[in-house]
């Protein structure tokens, strides 16, 4: 760590250190949901709710959280590539939160940004040398030597070969464009820069070398960053402090060493769990992996209290109705937690939570009769197939038992009918015989 790392580092949170470059206060934004050829709103995605932290020259500052948590977004306020829905903005201790973009361009010299995407955050008809020139054209600033000499300067400086000046992104690979873009922003020799995802789309490799490139970047010209990322790896390699957003929150804020040594909220501590440890002692050992369970919910309708109690543990009822606020718990340690975890509990003795009870309990108690008693569960069902059957078979038996006596009533008229025809038969024949007998004697 540099001498300005140290320094900053060095530098306490209630600010009795150096002078924040950048603070945020209460930073939110709510993207509206609009329906109908009116385009009423009927809803908002809460991206970002109620942000709070600062940034001190010269250190780096990591945001760390799951996808879709507002890592992004949150840049993008910062630098005012959106405009906030509510909150405070100050860089060098001057409110930017709602100035215009004529008010803005002078202080694009200052604060920079490095796009997730190398591809996409460059124009494919522009060269390398216009891609990169662009903000002196735009500032109006003129560099010494000319700016075609800068230029090549800066592509020597962040590792490419200053006769690339003449060529196009797609003759690039991931990496080389990543560099581009950090040449792009290093042009101005910005204060800060905040980083979305710098290596998330290039290889191991390649993360390596942009990784050292920044820091020694920092080391060289001074540089703040704001690193967003989801690789804990290559957060804790870089920062000095770290912030851990979930679902448009901080839920906690502290330097490095503290938060990957104690952490102390549960979102965190289960992020930690699942970082692999290349240790080749530990081959074969079980590891402590925290599973939470459920998905993240929409942002569209946050749940109430913290926004974490539906996938916690340690969830209890004042959990779910009382937001915990960001305090500090510890020197340098700030988590918004009931429950901490490494820490004095701040709701001892308080209920858990019914739904626990509800969705654990009956599950296991289900599952383990079915497992342990196969045979009796087949017993049982073929005894209910066997009383089926048996029910059946009556209920057939009374069905035949109808028709059959109407069958036998119909045959016992039939047959006193036939009776009566063969008693008048008989009675013919006897008469004939009579007949026949008279002319005889």
């Amino acid at each position: 760590m540099t001498d300005v790392k140290k320094k900053a580092a060095g530098a306490q949170p209630d600010g009795s250190g150096d002078e924040p470059l950048l603070k945020v206060t209460g930073l939110a934004k709510h993207f509206p949901i609009t329906k109908g050829v009116l385009k009423r709103k009927v809803g908002a995605v809460q991206a970002v709710d109620g942000l709070t932290f600062d940034v001190r020259p010269g250190e780096t500052l990591g945001v760390v959280g799951e996808s879709g948590c507002g890592k992004s977004t949150m840049g993008r306020l910062v630098t005012r590539l959106l405009e906030p829905t509510g909150g405070k903005v100050e860089f060098q201790g001057r409110d930017i939160t709602h100035l215009s973009p004529g008010q803005m361009r002078p202080m694009r010299r200052d604060i920079q940004m490095i796009f997730q995407d190398p591809y996409g955050s460059l124009n494919p008809r522009h060269t390398v040398g216009g891609i990169v020139s662009t903000p002196f054209k735009l500032q109006g600033v003129t560099p010494e030597g000319g700016v075609k000499a800068e230029v090549q300067r800066l592509l020597e400086l962040v590792g490419l070969n200053p006769e690339h000046y003449n060529r196009y992104p797609h003759e690039f690979s991931g990496g080389q464009r990543q560099r581009i873009g950090i040449a792009r922003a290093l042009a101005l020799k910005p204060k800060l820069v905040v980083a979305d995802e710098p290596v998330s789309a290039l290889d191991v490799s390649i993360q390596a070398q942009v990784v050292n490139l920044l820091d020694d970047l920092q080391d060289e010209l001074g540089l703040t960053y704001m690193i967003i990322a989801h690789d804990l790896s290559v957060i804790r390699h870089v920062s000095d402090r770290i912030a851990v957003m979930y679902l448009g929150k901080i839920v906690e804020l502290a330097d490095r060493n503290s938060l990957y040594t104690a952490p102390m909220h549960p979102y965190t501590k289960a992020l930690m769990s699942a970082v692999p440890v290349p240790d080749p002692r530990r081959r074969g050992a079980k590891s402590e992996r925290i599973l939470l369970k459920g998905d993240v919910p929409s942002p569209i309708s946050p749940p109430s209290g913290c926004r974490f109690h539906t996938r916690c543990w340690k969830a209890t009822q004042v959990c779910k109705t009382t937001e915990p606020p960001l305090l500090q718990l510890k020197t340098g340690h700030q988590v918004a937690c009931h429950h901490p975890e490494n820490g004095e509990d701040q709701a001892p003795g308080d209920a858990p939570l019914v739904t626990d009870s509800i969705t654990v309990k009956p599950v296991e108690t289900v599952k383990a009769p079915a497992a342990e008693t196969p045979e009796s569960a087949e017993t049982s069902e073929s005894a209910g197939s066997a009383e089926t059957a048996e029910t059946a078979g009556s209920a057939e038996a009374v069905e035949a038992a109808g028709p059959a006596g109407a069958t036998d009533g119909d045959a016992g008229g039939a047959g006193d009918g036939a009776g009566s025809k063969a008693a008048a038969g008989d009675g013919e024949v006897a008469a004939a015989e009579e007949a026949e007998d008279k002319p005889k004697g």
